[in-house]
């Protein structure tokens, strides 16, 4: 990876800590992007004094912030004159419902919203580098959800953070299938997919499901393990298929395409993914950045 410039969300801890220093390793510049900047700067330090040179920077970001997320994207247009891989690894889970300053539930802004307003923003840069990819960390707790079109703000039912983070996650998963579709339709060079670690050891998981961590430990993987598929999505130059659109689009498990859905009732249609991609669109405030060929086709 010498030569090539990675960036991930949320590589302080869990996956994206474990996916960063495997990165670094390869020899890639990673950019990091986090909320807390003393957080960000030990990682940088660490990484630095790990491999004796300085090819790690850190970009403070709120990836539930609009605002925040736009400045960060100025920020990395203006140092970076390249962009091989985008890692979209942050997350949380909120305990109670929270509404974000403009008016979007803070699970659907972390998970959904931001990260897109990201990938649309820094798409020219990924456009102009051969061979880019956007990989998508997900969780398998999506297989137990189906996505409410019409309450994706969780309004309407008692709240629980863990299934709005599986809805959310599976509303991002949809989203990187129409984001592949989309960008073959239009000819722009860049690769698509969404990985499940599988269940690893992470501070994430014990903070927000302790029972369920408890029981489980022992047979956990670990962060290393569970970003595996992440690094392999990354480095390898045939993983998730080949750029430009003629694949990509799935979703990975320990380096084998796997199901979108294990429920029937849970599956959505390509309107589906079609009806959410432009309800995310508006939501970032964003242009849309590859609006759908077939609505300029005859029924």
């Amino acid at each position: 990876m010498a030569g090539r410039t990675v960036l991930v969300t949320g590589p302080t801890s869990g996956l994206g800590r474990a996916a960063t220093e495997a990165l670094a390793a390869l020899g890639a510049r990673v950019v990091l992007v986090g909320r807390s900047p003393e957080r960000l700067g030990a990682l940088r330090d660490s990484l630095v004094r790990e491999h004796g040179e300085d090819r790690f920077p850190s970009v403070t970001a709120d990836m539930g912030s609009p605002a925040s997320v736009n400045a960060a994207v100025s920020r990395v247009l203006a140092t970076e004159t390249q962009l091989d891989v985008i890692i979209d690894n942050a997350g949380a889970i909120f305990p109670e419902r929270t509404v974000r300053p403009d008016g979007i539930e803070a699970t659907l802004a972390t998970l959904v919203v931001g990260p897109f307003a990201l990938e649309v923003g820094l798409l020219p840069l990924l456009a102009r580098t051969p061979g880019s990819r956007i990989v998508a960390v997900t969780s398998g707790g999506m297989y137990t959800q189906r996505v409410h079109l019409d309450d994706l703000q969780y309004e309407r039912e008692p709240w629980s953070g863990s299934r709005a983070y599986a809805r959310a996650k599976r509303i991002q998963v949809a989203l990187m299938r129409e984001w592949n579709r989309r960008l073959a339709a239009a000819r722009i060079d860049v690769t698509v997919n969404a990985m499940h670690p599988g269940w690893a050891d992470t501070p994430g998981l014990a903070e927000a499901l302790p029972a369920f961590y408890n029981r489980m430990r022992p047979l956990l993987r670990t962060p290393a393990e569970g970003a595996d598929t992440i690094t392999w999505l990354a480095v390898d130059p045939v993983a998730g298929g080949t750029a430009g659109g003629t694949a990509g689009g799935r979703l990975y498990l320990d380096h084998r395409p796997r199901p979108f859905d294990r429920i029937p009732s849970t599956r959505l249609t390509a309107a589906d993914r079609r009806r959410l991609w432009d309800v995310v669109v508006e939501f970032s405030g964003s242009p849309d950045p590859a609006p759908d060929l077939r609505a300029n086709r005859p029924a």
